[in-house]
C-alpha cells in the first residue's frame, strides 16, 4: 500500500499562492512516478486574514498544524501590514512552537543561472549551511530600562545551551554524512565546518567549539571538522566558495551569511530553505518574500517554491523522488528559462511549473 503524507499548505501573502500551486504540481507529479500519496490541505493564514478578523494564528490551527507530516508555506509579508507583525506572529512563533530548531539552507549555482562570483560555476557553489533556529539572541533575553531618556540601556543577550547546541551539531553531523560532498561523488571526504566567533564571543563560541569537538571525535569520526570565523567567512563565500562543504552555526550568524550565500547562487529566486524539526513537523519554503507588486501577473518564478517542496521530500525520507525534481530543476534552468527575474524568465509562472513537471 502507498504511503501517505499529511501536508498543511500555507499559501500565505502576495505571490505566494502562485508559487505554491506550482510546486504541488510538481510534488503531485513526483508522487505518482515514485508511488507514494499527497494528501494536502490549504490553510488561510496571512495578512489577508489578520486585517479582516485581527488574528494572526490561532491557536487551534497551530495545535492542527502538529497533527501534520510537514508544512508547505509559499510567503508571508502584506504591504498593509507592519513589517514584524506577521513574520513574529506566525513564521517566528511556528518555528519556536513546533521546535522547528533546524534552519537548512542550501546554496548551490544551478546550471545556467548566472551568479555575481567573477568565473565561478556550479562545481565551485554547492554547500549548505546548518542555522540553530531555537536559541541565541533571536530568542529575546534582554530588555529596555530608562527608555526614552539620555541614560537608556539595551540589552539582547546571546544565550545558548549545551542541549540546544549539542542537538544542532548531531543534526549537521548526521547531515554531512549522508549529503557531504563524499557522500555525492564529488570530493574524498565530508566534511563539516563549524562558523564561529572564538576570538571575541569567547564564552558561547567555546561551549559550540567543545561541543562540536567532543561530539565529532565520539561519533563522527568518518566527518572531518573544520572551523572558521564568520567574518573569514564571509570573505570565503566570495572569493573560494569550493571550499565549503556543509557549515553549522548559530542563529544570528547563520542568518547573515545564508543571504549572501543565496545572492551568490543566483538570488532569492532560486533560494530555498528549511524550517526542521528532525522528530517532528517541519516547514519548507522559497526564501524570496510574497513580493506583492507582483501579485496577479503570473509572472513570478515559482523556481524557489519547487526546491523547497524537494526538500521537503528529502526530509520526508523520499530521497529519490526529492533528487528527481531537483535534476528537473536542474534541467530546466541549464536549457530553459532565459532568467530567474521576474517577467524575464521567457515563460510565465505557470509555464515553469509545466517545464518542470514534464522534465520529471
Amino acid at each position: 500500500m502507498a504511503k501517505t503524507y499529511k501536508i498543511a499548505v500555507l499559501p500565505g501573502d502576495g505571490t505566494g499562492a502562485e508559487v505554491v500551486a506550482e510546486g504541488k504540481k510538481v510534488l503531485n507529479v513526483a508522487a505518482q512516478k515514485f508511488g507514494f500519496k499527497l494528501e494536502m490541505t490549504e490553510f488561510d493564514i496571512g495578512g489577508d486574514r489578520y486585517l479582516k478578523t485581527g488574528e494572526i494564528l490561532p491557536d487551534t490551527v497551530v495545535d492542527e498544524l502538529r497533527q501534520f507530516d510537514s508544512i508547505y508555506l509559499g510567503a508571508i509579508g502584506h504591504p498593509d501590514v507592519k513589517p514584524g507583525i506577521l513574520e513574529k506572529g506566525i513564521l517566528l512563533r511556528l518555528r519556536f512552537e513546533l521546535d522547528q530548531y533546524i534552519n537548512l539552507r542550501p546554496v548551490k549555482l544551478y546550471p545556467g543561472v548566472d551568479s555575481p562570483l567573477k568565473d565561478k560555476g556550479p562545481e565551485h557553489v554547492d554547500y549548505v549551511v546548518v542555522r540553530e533556529n531555537s536559541g541565541g539572541i533571536y530568542t529575546g533575553t534582554g530588555g529596555i530600562s530608562m527608555k526614552g531618556t539620555n541614560h537608556e540601556v539595551a540589552v539582547q543577550s546571546m544565550v545558548y545551551n549545551r542541549f540546544q547546541v549539542e542537538r544542532c551539531l548531531r543534526y549537521a553531523f548526521d547531515y554531512a554524512r549522508r549529503h557531504g560532498k563524499k557522500a555525492q561523488g564529488k570530493g574524498s571526504e565530508n566534511t563539516l565546518g563549524l562558523v564561529g566567533k572564538t576570538n571575541v564571543l569567547t564564552y558561547v563560541f567555546d561551549l559550540w567549539e567543545r561541543t562540536f569537538n567532543e561530539v565529532g571525535e565520539a561519533d563522527y569520526s568518518d566527518v572531518r571538522r573544520d572551523y572558521y570565523h564568520v567574518d573569514a567567512t564571509c570573505m570565503w563565500m566570495v572569493k573560494s566558495p569550493e571550499w565549503f562543504d556543509v557549515l553549522v552555526t548559530s542563529n544570528m550568524f547563520g542568518d547573515i551569511i545564508t543571504d549572501l550565500g543565496a545572492i551568490t547562487q543566483g538570488g532569492m529566486g532560486i533560494a530555498a530553505g528549511g524550517n526542521i524539526n528532525p522528530e517532528g513537523v517541519s516547514m519548507f519554503e522559497p526564501i524570496g518574500g510574497s513580493a506583492p507588486k507582483y501579485t496577479g501577473m503570473g509572472i513570478i518564478n515559482p523556481l524557489a517554491s519547487i526546491v523547497a517542496g524537494s526538500m521537503m521530500l528529502d526530509t520526508l525520507g523520499e530521497f529519490e523522488a526529492a533528487e528527481a525534481v531537483e535534476k528537473a530543476v536542474i534541467e530546466v534552468t541549464g536549457t530553459k528559462i532565459e532568467s530567474l527575474a521576474a517577467g524575464k524568465m521567457g515563460y510565465s509562472t505557470s509555464e515553469v511549473g509545466d517545464l518542470v513537471a514534464d522534465a520529471l
